[in-house]
């Protein structure tokens, strides 16, 4: 596996290494050894997968502690436009993001640690998203940020015609109204 920095400390791109033949391709999507020598060291408690029209946009998520997720996301089929916005409040990043295409046929994976919002676009049809997280779900823990923020200027790849959004995204706050529970 290659972990790849990004442009937001602790957010990492990790690139398995992938055998394909004739009968179709392997790949280790977790290897707890590896991802420890490269500084990860979660310990995941839930696995969530979601399929997705084009153009439906889930997001911006989080939870704050003691119910604090992080996650480790892959697409099995399709592809999206994945984000993560630094909400530690005195980061140098503080309201910054970071986007990674995900498919299904680049086996890219993203980590996300806590602290951080989350959010996806899928570009395709039939896209199946799947993420391991490090805290259990809990509704009364969730956070988020509206997915169309002016201050964080998130180019998710379609037209706004294209968004398929739930109701409950339509309503999170604006970044500017949004008080992180968490700093450094």
């Amino acid at each position: 596996m290659t972990f790849i920095e990004t442009d937001l400390p602790g957010v990492v791109i990790i690139e398995p290494r992938v055998w394909k033949d004739a009968r179709g391709y392997f790949f280790e999507s977790y290897n707890e050894k590896s991802f420890t020598e490269a500084g990860i060291s979660p310990s995941f408690v839930q696995d969530n997968q979601s399929f997705s029209h084009k153009g439906t946009l889930r997001g911006l998520h989080g939870q704050s502690n003691p119910f604090a997720q992080g996650k480790l996301v892959r697409v099995i089929q399709g592809r999206v436009l994945d984000v993560a916005v630094d909400i530690r409040t005195g980061s140098p990043t503080y309201g910054k993001h970071v986007s990674v295409e995900l498919s299904g046929e680049n086996f890219r994976m993203l980590w996300i640690p806590p602290g951080f919002l989350h959010g996806f676009a899928t570009l395709e049809d039939n896209t199946i998203f799947t993420y391991k997280v490090t805290g259990l779900y809990d509704k009364s823990s969730e956070i988020g940020v509206r997915w169309d923020d002016a201050t964080l200027n998130i180019d998710w790849q379609l037209s706004r015609e294209e968004i398929i959004i739930s109701e409950k995204d339509e309503v999170l706050p604006h970044f500017k109204d949004f008080k992180s529970p968490f700093s450094l």
